[in-house]
């Protein structure tokens, strides 16, 4: 048996060397956005397609899974795996999944994701597949190719965009055929959370990343103005909602999001505090963020449209 299939000492069983590979605990952060903008959609627009609604989850999770499985195996092809790093174990690093096996899971999961995306195609035309391929270029530049985003300070910024504002835009577009500028606040209210989680993970190993030349937003930047920009990702969003009420106060359900502003107020502090391996709490605690900001914006956003519902109905 070649090294690359030999098993190490430490193999966790099967079952759990792929979750340590696909990494599960990070799926809210592309399952949230979808469901925070199906319920905004119905809300401003009163349209619910589930089947559309269904293959934009799906192409959500497929995404996050790539992006997963290319971080694990990029960063070990890049033998970037040295003894002060203080994150959650790397499934190829550690020889639990051999690199040809995550290279062809990867291949796989791509395929499964571009035949998803001809599905939104059909529903939301040809834009989708610029969509669709940005989208897997992404995932693969953020740890491979010549020079990874990983490597370079716009990491936070590349969160934003995907898993924030595109599957926003994408998520309502599908459902309305139009644009809105609750759309535009969400996205941009939801990608900073999205953000919030890989600024902690930056942040944990920053000392780790200089060692090994990745400049990233945490090694770039002071470590305070670094704490500063996080607190920004993390209580923008409820300003943002709080603008869609100001411009029309129809929309005072939205602020239901507000249940969540404690947890959130914790999590700065934290990241001062804890160091090393601690933080990766912190990080989940972001993901959680996320997971519970997006339902309860999904739960006003429903409440304002039964509102709206009964007033209309109302004699």
């Amino acid at each position: 048996m070649s090294q690359d299939h030999r098993l190490p000492e430490d193999y966790p069983g099967l079952l759990r060397a792929w979750l340590a590979f696909v990494r599960p605990k990070t799926w809210g952060v592309a399952v949230a956005p979808v469901l925070a903008t199906l319920a905004l959609a119905y809300s401003e627009r009163h349209v619910f397609d589930p089947v559309v609604a269904f293959f934009t989850l799906s192409i959500a999770v497929l995404m996050q899974i790539v992006t997963n499985m290319e971080n694990d195996l990029g960063y070990t092809e890049r033998k970037a795996e040295v003894g002060n790093r203080k994150g959650l174990p790397r499934a190829t690093t550690r020889g639990w999944i051999s690199r040809s096996t995550a290279r062809r899971a990867i291949v796989v999961t791509g395929v499964l994701a571009l035949l998803n995306t001809g599905v939104l195609i059909a529903f939301g035309g040809w834009p989708f597949a610029l969509v669709g391929a940005s989208s897997l270029i992404a995932a693969y530049c953020y740890m491979g190719g010549p020079k990874p985003i990983a490597y370079t300070p716009f990491g936070e910024l590349t969160v934003l965009l995907f898993f924030g504002i595109t599957a926003v835009f994408g998520t309502y577009y599908l459902q309305t055929h139009a644009w809105s500028l609750n759309m535009v606040l969400l996205g941009i209210a939801l990608g900073s959370i999205a953000a919030s989680v890989l600024a902690v993970n930056n942040y944990r190993d920053h000392e780790h990343d200089r060692s090994i030349g990745r400049k990233t937003l945490a090694v770039v930047l002071p470590e305070e103005v670094f704490v500063k920009v996080f607190e920004v990702l993390i209580v923008a969003p409820y300003l943002l909602v709080a603008l869609m009420v100001v411009i029309d106060m129809s929309y005072w359900p939205y602020f239901l999001v507000m249940l969540s502003f404690v947890d959130c107020m914790r999590l700065p502090e934290k990241l001062r505090t804890l160091k090393h391996e601690a933080l990766n709490a912190v990080m989940f605690s972001c993901v959680k963020l996320e997971i519970k900001f997006s339902v309860l914006f999904m739960l006003g956003a429903l409440a304002q449209a039964l509102l709206m519902h009964l007033t209309v109905s109302a004699p």
